[in-house]
């Protein structure tokens, strides 16, 4: 029975325990009669609730029962005392009856208590309330009796409402949080997938009842320990009343399985986090190698003019600025996983590096091809206008050989030479850029057969552009030459541009065939035939040779392709390539190592 659902009859204060004791320790329970008629079964309730509060230790020792009858009748009197053999007929040990200071009249003779005693099953005196001390020290007794003992009625009953309101809500936010945690502790695989929901989360806030058990606490221990002027103060809800012990342990329980509760909850937040940014990283990895590469696999041409190259340009920075959001988010994640691996949860420092290597590999390939587009398109526009000078220049020169030449004219076609061999000069200092981003650019070899094929596609379009250049550059030199026969004029540099010209195309042609020959073997898997496997061993060696070894030029200088760290990072991908090959072969040898494998 709980006191907020007999509160109405608890605040009549029919009977109380005022936490007094009488000479054997036993408790002492008041029960104060007023004029008005009692109602016995509120006075029943009320006694039920009450001595529902001591241990079973303390009733044991019996209760000395004090019925004050000043204010009231006699046959009320008598009703209450024969009411209290039906209420609590073990525990009572005495049963003192205060009478008034004018007795009752000659009814009380008819019924003798002391003669009940047996049937009763305790003893019921009749006593003055100055004469109650024979029986009861004074210090036990409250004002109403010639005490010193204290008692607020309503202060009790307002403590009894908190410390039962702690208790129900303790005992089932235990039960709670007990249920919580062991079902993580079980390790329940669908139970760490499933989010965090409502039914995940305790009834009541455990701060605040954690807060209202310490306020309690240490109103009881105030109460138990500092009496009113100095002396001390019993309390109902001393330890014998179980009232601090209760409080203490549940607080106990309660700190212990709220702070289990929190490491769950941190384990769950950091589980939830730790989804969350597997799940971006996903989206930004499944982005970039499915519709980002479809847009760059898309844009493969560089234009037949400045306004296509432009135009191609303009797209391609579209597709720039949409990879650019992509690689924000890169930047955010890895900041927030860089957070988690320095919080040192060795348990997830293997998850987190590999999604962090992951995520950087992806976007560094991706931003790698995005820059190697943008510098051949930024070369094919370069290309396409001193295609278009030279162009111009070689139809005014062509105009000038199908007319006369006036002598007048001689100022200006000097000068039209030298704009042509300057222009000459350009062109071969293009053909040698081109070269020189050939050697430095063109080193990967691609991690698989379809990046490998696009590599090469982009290789043979580079190509292409640099034998334009040659070719203008052929045609540049030729009406040069043409034109000084004619005009029997001589040229300060036309004599040394064909040598350099041929020199450096001459590099570039052999630079660009030993490129196209560095080219990974097949894929493993598809591989089945014994002699597909010798010819496959010795491609992967030759070019492990190729690459120890520079370019050699007619002239006898040697180039590497691109730095010898470059060159390192492409042998071992080689060699691990070469290392499937032949664990592909022996499988095929020994078809048993793929049944004991599996």
């Amino acid at each position: 029975m709980e006191a907020s659902v007999i509160l109405p009859i608890l605040k009549k204060k029919l009977a109380f325990l005022s936490g007094g004791k009488d000479r054997r320790s036993g408790l002492i329970l008041t029960i104060p009669l007023c004029l008005e008629q009692t109602n016995m079964d509120e006075l029943s309730v009320t006694l039920d609730y009450l001595l529902s509060i001591p241990s079973e230790k303390c009733k044991a020792r019996g209760f000395t029962v004090i019925v004050d009858g000043r204010k009231s009748q006699w046959n009320v009197v008598k009703t209450v005392v024969l009411m209290l053999q039906n209420v609590v007929p073990a525990e009572v040990s005495l049963v003192c009856v205060v009478k008034p200071d004018e007795f009752w009249d000659k009814k009380v003779t008819h019924f003798c208590f002391w003669k009940e005693k047996d049937r009763l099953g305790f003893e019921v005196i009749l006593v003055s309330a100055n004469k109650l001390t024979r029986y009861i020290e004074p210090c036990q007794l409250t004002e109403d009796f010639g005490g010193s003992l204290t008692y607020d009625h309503m202060d009790w009953l307002n403590k009894r409402l908190v410390f039962e309101k702690f208790t129900k809500e303790s005992t089932s936010l235990l039960d709670e949080l007990a249920l919580i945690n062991n079902g993580s502790d079980k390790g329940n695989q669908q139970e760490k997938e499933r989010s965090v929901d409502l039914n995940f989360l305790p009834s009541v806030d455990p701060e605040t009842v954690l807060q209202t058990g310490h306020e309690l606490l240490s109103e009881l221990q105030q109460r138990r320990f500092n009496g009113s002027d100095g002396g001390v103060s019993w309390s109902p809800m001393d330890d014998e009343l179980l009232a601090q012990p209760q409080v203490m342990k549940l607080l106990d329980s309660l700190r212990e399985q709220y702070t289990r509760y929190q490491e769950v909850c941190r384990q769950r937040s950091k589980r939830t986090q730790l989804e969350e940014i597997q799940q971006k990283v996903m989206q930004v990895v499944n982005w970039l190698e499915g519709p980002g590469s479809e847009q760059l696999r898309a844009q493969w041409g560089i234009g037949d003019s400045i306004r296509a190259s432009q135009a191609l340009q303009q797209k391609h920075e579209e597709i720039e600025s949409q990879h650019s959001e992509w690689f924000a988010v890169y930047v955010e994640l890895n900041q927030q996983i860089a957070a988690l691996l320095n919080a040192g949860d060795e348990e997830d420092l293997v998850e987190l590096k590999s999604l962090q290597q992951q995520l950087s590999d992806v976007c560094y390939r991706q931003a790698s091809q995005l820059e190697f587009r943008q510098n051949l398109l930024q070369a094919a526009l370069e290309f396409h206008g001193v295609a278009q000078d030279l162009s111009q220049q070689l139809d005014g020169l062509l105009g000038m050989l199908c007319v006369d030449v006036a002598p007048a004219d001689g100022a200006s076609i000097q000068q039209t030479l030298k704009l042509l061999e300057e222009k000459l000069k350009s062109v071969v200092e293009w053909l040698s850029e081109l070269l020189d981003a050939l050697l430095k650019t063109h080193i990967r070899l691609g991690d698989d057969a379809q990046e490998t094929k696009v590599l090469l596609e982009k290789h043979r379009k580079f190509v292409d552009v640099a034998q334009s250049t040659y070719d203008y550059g052929r045609q540049l030199l030729q009406a040069t030459v043409v034109l000084c026969q004619s005009l029997r004029c001589t040229s300060r540099s036309s004599g040394d541009t064909l040598p350099r010209l041929n020199r450096v195309w001459k590099q570039f042609t052999i630079a660009s065939e030993e490129r196209i020959l560095q080219d990974c073997p097949e894929e493993p898997e598809a591989i089945n035939d014994e002699e597909q496997f010798d010819e496959i061993e010795a491609v992967g060696k030759s070019l492990l040779d190729r690459l120890t070894v520079p370019v050699v030029y007619p002239d006898g200088t040697e180039q590497y392709f691109g730095s010898p760290s470059d060159m390192a990072s492409t042998a071992e991908h080689i060699r691990d390539r070469m290392k499937l090959v032949s664990l592909k072969r022996q499988q095929l040898r020994h078809p048993e190592m793929m049944t004991t494998e599996s």
